[in-house]
């Protein structure tokens, strides 16, 4: 864990802050503390059957579905982490082994951010810069309005509250949060958030006043974007809400923040200030709906190569 939260913690797309003063803080303050803590957290959801995350599960599971439905023998299907392995410089030396002379990098975050997507496509660059031949490459355009997108998790957000044997009084769409600076230098993640969120409530004809968008995650003392999921979850109980359902556009796959913070910790807040019914809308995942997404938005990059 203290390996991870250093590699992803030192990425400056990640952390915005000046060299010496961030180091000086992770190393003295944050890598003594944080890692027990997050270990803890991971020890909830760990997938114990494979020694590992489900984030990791979940991502092999995409790619091996995905090359199932892709049955052209001229494509190739692999996939890496971004902070773990399989590693992006791996995986690309490999599929140029394979005789791969394109490459279509999918970040798998549905909005594009420095703090994900862009960083994402660094490794894969940097990767890139040691290869004497150079495949050509494509990095695929975020889908966050994407309508098989919108429609496959609205269709999921349906059939999930179809089971229940309650009605939301309130629906939350929670994504992951980040600096509000960020935004202000340009970042369009808030914005495409936005558009996903409002996007997803006329689909499904939900009421505006019982619909929110709300950031999670926050880290540090500078302000985030807001409002904060956790503190909206507290603020609809002790307002009386009794019934809420929570929902995360912002992923693709179910990992620390779906399973262990919207899933747990929220739950546990809202119940803890006078709620009663709390449920949590899995992600896409590798589901028929989730694999469907990801196969057009491949099958769209691809044109012009197949």
């Amino acid at each position: 864990m203290r390996r991870y939260l250093k590699e992803f913690l030192s990425d400056r797309r990640v952390i915005e802050e000046p060299r010496l003063k961030w180091w000086l803080i992770l190393n003295a303050i944050i890598l003594t503390v944080r890692p027990g803590r997050k270990g803890r957290d991971y020890e909830k959801i760990w997938n114990k059957a494979h020694n590992e995350g489900p984030l990791k599960t979940i991502t092999r599971s995409q790619a091996e579905k995905l090359a199932a439905m892709l049955t052209d023998e001229r494509v190739t299907v692999d996939w890496a982490m971004r902070y773990a392995k399989p590693a992006i410089a791996e995986r690309l030396a490999h599929l140029q082994r394979q005789g791969c002379d394109r490459v279509l990098l999918v970040p798998l975050y549905p909005q594009y951010a420095a703090a994900t997507t862009a960083t994402a496509c660094d490794q894969a660059f940097r990767a890139l810069m040691q290869m004497r031949w150079q495949p050509t490459v494509r990095v695929a355009h975020p889908y966050y309005e994407n309508a098989a997108y919108i429609d496959a998790v609205a269709g999921s957000i349906r059939t999930h509250l179809a089971a229940l044997d309650f009605e939301p009084e309130t629906l939350i769409a929670s994504f992951h949060g980040m600096p509000q600076k960020y935004l202000e230098q340009g970042d369009p993640y808030h914005c495409q958030c936005q558009k996903t969120s409002r996007l997803l409530r006329e689909t499904l004809d939900w009421p505006t006043d019982r619909w929110l968008t709300t950031f999670q995650s926050q880290f540090g003392s500078d302000p985030w974007l807001q409002p904060y999921t956790i503190d909206t979850v507290e603020r609809l109980a002790k307002s009386g809400i009794k019934r809420m359902a929570i929902v995360a556009p912002g992923f693709s796959a179910d990992c620390l923040e779906t399973l262990e913070e919207l899933d747990m910790e929220n739950r546990a807040k809202f119940i803890e200030h006078g709620g009663e019914k709390f449920a949590y809308v899995p992600c896409l995942n590798d589901s028929d709906g989730g694999m469907q997404v990801i196969e057009a938005v491949v099958r769209r990059e691809l044109a012009g190569w197949l």
